[in-house]
């Protein structure tokens, strides 16, 4: 019955999947981009027969067939996946190369120049470059975007000036295919400077050809372009002024990018078609050789050495990373100052009615509002809309944090909770992960297996990554429905026992475990009210929890609470338990201050609204809204415990922001398989993490 079932339901998919689907049982369509490449192309297809071949004139050509449903798969390098991904596009890499042990699915980008010709990465002015192309990655988005970021190139992309205008005038001359608008950008070309291979100079070995010849002082490429009989004339321009040996590039590079991939329609059947043919390909043809076909990196680069199959919810934003994306984004002609709306992601209904009452009260005085909010199901929706440019920003807890900063989001500013350091200015904000228990229950925190519990929601810090940290690291256990009977743990699958105490809405069930503020569960004060009125046993939540909601404190639940009804489990110490107001000697785990994360281009912007914001609607404000007050809730937007803003310096990824402790602590939770899709497309290759 099953087996008929499932066939009955594969029968239907099939007939709603696209028409390109089921035209491609064996064959998948291959874009080539020069007559060099459709020889290549034609020899593997007579190998694998699953393959055909097409050729159009660049890869913009192949972007448009693909998206036409007249070819089906192309390699492209970052600038050209980014192009790929747009929404006209929406086309998604689904393959990406591998180089080897040193650079996995990752290149570097970076500056060459003929040895002992004597200037450095800050005296390019005037130069004569030798570009991959305009709109490549390391020929031209990493190369102009860094010199743009570190002011060498004066272009802010709101004076009508493109930016290749502004490169025209940068370099003396310049052979960068595609630049046919400004006849110094093709200057130095042999060709017709068109992005093809028509053009001697373009790609990576025309541009190295480019400096080769003497036409140009510098070439921007990747790091395995110079030749290795070649090496010893060469020398690479370090960002910080200096120079390196060609093999010097993993300490002396422009910037770390994603591997080229094979982009195609969103389409599970056409990309499983694909990666099959490739399979068989890699197993009877040179696929990593164009030896004998007078060009190179034919099909796929020659420095690959295999693929790497990338899980199905990447799309091409998530693979280039919020770093990349930043650099592409700066290149980009828009509206400038500091000043512009922060679009806030506000998750639930609760949250959105708060953001929608701070939109409406930060309008100035011209009615233009400062804050603008969208809206996500969940923190990983929130975190996507960020990466593409659908919000701007939200504070996160640290789990969120640690999810959103593999993605290549940076924080901008940090919950202080502390009202004297917002007035002394002092930074590092923390809070303490605690367990929560009723006053006299007889738990102690060895004895927690088999019991229920309560959690602010899965993935986050004080009520899942520190608690079940320590249960890994103790029990090695990883299942962790099994080491507790029944639990709460917004965000876990809603039939699994993890979600079994959660209430949804109240209402009819409705939003149950869903990890946002529609479960009543959800957050601090959920996982608590989860222990007063849900059946837990033990709540984790931060060491300021029981405070807000007891004593007349917090919702008309909580109203006959009192503080000394409940208290502490300790893992060590004298004491197995504590009143809740010893949590400096009687806690899991120190750990970081919720953040304000954003994509780094929009870093200074938000930092520069928030400070406005909160001079307004902080604790010290005077208008009738206020940042830090929750009504029809807890901690909504922010914590309710937050009394200030504070900037995180400029220079602190997020990985120092959460301190190695709880860094290398929620990295070893991730190895009991509870990373999430958004995480799993954000860390299959190492671009955004430190090198």
């Amino acid at each position: 019955m099953n087996a008929l079932l499932g066939s009955l339901l594969l029968g239907c998919l099939v007939l709603v999947l696209p028409a390109t689907s089921t035209q491609h049982d064996t064959h998948v369509r291959w874009c080539t981009t020069s007559a060099a490449e459709k020889k290549k192309c034609d020899d593997l297809a007579a190998v694998v027969t699953q393959i055909t071949c097409v050729q159009k004139e660049g890869s913009e050509a192949c972007i448009n067939a693909i998206k036409a449903n007249k070819a089906d798969a192309v390699t492209l390098d970052g600038g050209d996946i980014y192009k790929a991904g747009l929404p006209n596009n929406d086309l998604h890499p689904i393959i990406a190369e591998e180089y080897g042990q040193d650079s996995d699915t990752c290149y570097y980008a970076v500056a060459v120049a003929k040895q002992d010709s004597g200037f450095g990465f800050h005296e390019l002015s005037g130069k004569k470059s030798c570009h991959t192309g305009v709109g490549k990655s390391a020929g031209w988005n990493i190369p102009i975007g860094t010199l743009v970021a570190q002011g060498e190139i004066q272009w802010n992309g709101t004076d009508g000036e493109s930016i290749e205008e502004a490169v025209s005038k940068f370099f003396s001359a310049s052979c960068a295919p595609g630049g046919t608008q400004f006849p110094t950008l093709c200057e130095l070309c042999l060709g017709s400077c068109s992005p093809t291979q028509d053009e001697p100079y373009y790609n990576y070995d025309g541009a190295f050809r480019c400096l080769k010849d003497g036409a140009g002082d510098v070439a921007f490429v990747k790091h395995t372009t110079v030749p290795a009989t070649e090496k010893a004339g060469y020398e690479l321009l370090c960002r910080n002024g200096s120079r390196g040996r060609v093999d010097d590039y993993a300490t002396c590079h422009l910037a770390r990018v994603p591997a080229h991939a094979v982009v195609s329609r969103k389409d599970p059947h056409l990309a499983s078609a694909i990666w099959d043919s490739l399979q068989e390909a890699v197993e009877k043809f040179p696929l990593f050789s164009s030896e004998g076909y007078s060009s190179k990196n034919l099909l796929f680069k020659d420095s690959a050495v295999g693929l790497v199959q990338l899980p199905t919810t990447t799309d091409s934003f998530l693979y280039l990373g919020a770093e990349y994306m930043s650099t592409i984004r700066s290149l980009q002609p828009g509206p400038a100052g500091l000043s512009r709306a922060v679009r806030w992601c506000a998750v639930g209904h609760a949250e959105a009615q708060k953001c929608n009452q701070w939109s409406v009260s930060s309008m100035d005085e011209t009615g233009v509002a400062k804050i603008k909010c969208t809206y996500g199901a969940n923190v990983d929706q929130c975190i996507r809309k960020i990466m593409h440019d659908g919000a701007d920003a939200m504070a996160m807890d640290g789990g969120d944090v640690y999810s959103a900063g593999t993605c290549g989001l940076v924080p901008a500013m940090a919950e202080q909770y502390d009202a004297e350091k917002c007035a002394t200015g002092e930074g590092a904000a923390s809070y303490y992960a605690v367990a929560v228990v009723r006053r006299g229950s007889g738990l102690s925190w060895s004895g927690l297996r088999g019991k229920k519990s309560c959690h602010t929601g899965l993935g986050r810090t004080a009520g899942w990554n520190v608690p079940m940290g320590l249960i890994h690291k103790d029990t090695s256990e990883c299942d962790f429905s099994k080491f507790f009977n029944q639990s709460c743990a917004p965000g876990a699958e809603p039939g699994s026992s993890l979600c079994a105490l959660c209430a949804g809405n109240g209402v009819g069930g409705e939003h149950k475990c869903q990890d946002s503020a529609d479960e009543l569960y959800f957050g601090y004060a959920g996982a608590f009210r989860c222990l007063v009125e849900g059946g837990g046993d033990v709540a984790f939540v931060k060491h300021t929890t029981v405070l807000e909601n007891t004593n007349g404190n917090g919702a008309p639940w909580a109203a006959t609470l009192g503080s000394a009804d409940f208290e502490l489990l300790c893992p060590s110490g004298p004491t197995s338990t504590a009143p809740v107001s010893d949590y400096l000697t009687c806690h899991l785990a120190k750990v970081p201050a919720h953040a304000v994360m954003t994509r780094p281009e929009s870093r200074a912007r938000v930092v520069t609204v928030l400070n406005q914001q909160q001079a307004r609607f902080g604790s010290s404000g005077t208008d009738t809204f206020r940042m830090f007050q929750s009504e029809g809730g807890k901690n909504l937007l922010f914590k309710d415990s937050t009394q200030c803003l504070q900037e995180v310096p400029a220079d602190q990824d997020f990985q120092d922001f959460l301190g190695a402790e709880y860094f290398d602590s929620v990295t070893s939770l991730r190895r009991c398989g509870s990373t999430s899709d958004l995480e799993q497309a954000c860390t299959f290759h190492t671009c955004q993490q430190r090198a």
